[in-house]
């Protein structure tokens, strides 16, 4: 069996990352599909599970731990479990960023 979730035009108000949480639709893990503006990027948090990023296009600099690195379409960064994370869109146009969970359902601590 297999579900597909087909893509929808955003409304101008909406938000264009996108959340998908497979226990919802049988899979796995989840996912958030980032589209975002210069400067735009999540606050520092944490999950009890690892988190896999592919940038797609953009520039996007993360904060894992005390360290700071840059990212670039491509690139593939994956942070362990428990440890205080964020990216940022450190580009001069959009960031299109794939957030992989390694979780059936997005659980997300801000620090």
């Amino acid at each position: 069996m297999f579900r597909i979730l087909r893509h929808q035009e955003l409304r101008p108000d909406q938000s264009r990352t996108i959340r998908f949480e497979g226990r919802d639709h049988g899979g796995e893990i989840s996912l958030f599909l980032v589209d975002n503006e210069p400067g735009q990027g999540p606050d520092l948090h944490v999950h009890p599970y690892s988190e896999t990023w592919a940038v797609r296009k953009g520039e996007a600099e993360f904060t894992v731990g005390d360290a700071k690195t840059r990212a670039f379409p491509g690139d593939i960064v994956v942070v362990a479990a428990n440890i205080p994370h964020r990216f940022e869109n450190v580009g001069t146009g959009r960031l299109e960023i794939v957030c992989i969970h390694a979780s059936d359902t997005i659980v997300q601590e801000f620090v």
